[in-house]
């Protein structure tokens, strides 16, 4: 009934924004613990080595995986609401 799918809109809407609100911390939080490698790498020494390369180079692989999650759902919200107003 009507009041069924009013009631499932709004749990869709709480859902949809704490989705959003969650993957800018869960971006924040891998930014965060790329900071923190990299900070830990530079303490370590300043001479060129494979695997300091290599744990800075996954940090930052693992910030673009948290800046494409979020622009998927974000994009894919934005798609979502501007659809449902068509």
């Amino acid at each position: 009934p009507k009041v069924l799918k009013e009631a499932l809109d709004d749990y869709n809407g709480w859902l949809e924004k704490f989705l959003l609100i969650a993957s800018i911390w869960v971006l924040m939080l891998i930014e965060v613990l790329n900071s923190a490698i990299e900070s830990a790498i530079d303490r370590v020494g300043s001479e060129e080595h494979e695997l300091s390369r290599r744990a800075k180079d996954l940090g930052s692989a693992a910030v673009l995986m948290g800046i494409l999650l979020c622009l998927a759902l974000w994009t894919a919200t934005i798609y979502n609401n501007i659809r449902l107003f068509n």
